[in-house]
């Protein structure tokens, strides 16, 4: 009695286990804006594109308004995946002593004729030298939109702290303050560049191109040790994602896609028709490769200008590899 008892509980114990390695891995991915990072939508695509979803991962989007912040939840494990820049990258290395892997591109920009990040500024500025003493707008210190700016008014001779202030606020905010004057320029990524555009007194001052050339805007990173631990899931994952890129690009699926986007944005379809997913949206890469001499030389003209203070070897950190199988299974 008491050896079949326990063959039961020893059953049990095994199904238990079993069931439990089973759970698809929950990945939390840190996004900072709708139409740029898309990880926000992913959970309303289409399940036929993310055909892995449920079974070997599951994602849960988190807000966090950018570079910087994501950094330090990156640290603390509250996510397990950040949209970050290349400043973040350099900085966690560096200074917080992280070991961390990238492993895929979500958006370039003012590559191959695709649209570039744009800061408006009110009329009354009509030089990049008309910002001493001002106010610059931006979603989050440590992004690439903190480091363009920092970038673009070094040239001019103008020093962060010094010759002007930087605010961090979020992205739908910013053009509210550049209207009301709590800000002189500030970064509007898209739609909130083409309601700029429809208001009298308000221009284009400069742009992520003007400042830093083609740039690797955003990019997946992670802990190493938990991106080797699973990187099968990961596979799933980015190939999933890699199906919802050619998805969201297919001129037939236009309209779903924008309705799609504007669903999760909760804004007017009619604010994203006109751009998203076509050559006036960033850039991004098919297989979610990152470009690693793109990646090299941002990091290197922004430890040139001082605004970074070092440079690192990108190729040891960025780990195409796992993009590059999830891209081999698509056919």
């Amino acid at each position: 009695m008491n050896r079949a008892l326990g063959a039961l509980l020893a059953a049990a114990i095994a199904a238990a286990g079993g069931s439990a390695s089973a759970e698809p891995l929950k990945i939390r991915i840190g996004w900072a804006n709708v139409s740029t990072h898309l990880t926000s939508i992913v959970a309303a695509a289409p399940k036929e594109i993310y055909k892995h979803w449920g079974d070997s991962y599951v994602v849960e989007p988190v807000f966090i308004a950018g570079s910087g912040p994501a950094l330090t939840a990156l640290a603390a494990n509250e996510i397990q995946l950040g949209g970050m820049s290349s400043q973040a990258l350099v900085l966690a290395v560096t200074e917080a002593k992280l070991d961390l892997k990238v492993i895929g591109q979500q958006v370039s920009g003012g590559v191959g004729g695709y649209a570039t990040t744009e800061y408006w500024a009110r009329d009354d500025i009509k030089r990049i030298e008309d910002l001493k003493g001002k106010v610059v707008g931006v979603n989050a210190r440590g992004s690439t939109s903190d480091a363009a700016v920092k970038a673009t008014l070094i040239k001019h001779g103008l020093k962060d702290g010094q010759d002007y202030q930087i605010v961090e606020m979020r992205f739908s905010a910013l053009l509210p303050a550049l209207e009301s004057k709590r800000v002189d320029v500030a970064i509007l990524l898209q739609p909130f560049n083409l309601k700029a555009a429809k208001i009298p007194g308000m221009h284009v001052l400069f742009t992520y191109q003007d400042s830093l050339g083609e740039v690797e805007t955003v990019v997946w990173m992670g802990k190493a040790d938990w991106i080797a631990k699973n990187r099968a899931a990961l596979v799933d994952f980015l190939e999933d994602n890699i199906r919802l890129r050619a998805w969201l690009y297919d001129p037939k699926n236009h309209e779903v896609a924008v309705k799609l986007l504007a669903g999760v944005a909760k804004s007017p379809v009619e604010d994203w028709d006109e751009w998203a997913f076509t050559k006036k949206d960033n850039y991004r890469d098919p297989h979610a490769l990152v470009n690693v001499a793109r990646y090299q030389r941002n990091i290197d003209d922004l430890h040139k200008l001082g605004i970074l203070p070092t440079s690192l070897d990108v190729s040891k950190y960025v780990d195409n590899s796992l993009a590059e199988e999830a891209a081999k299974r698509i056919r």
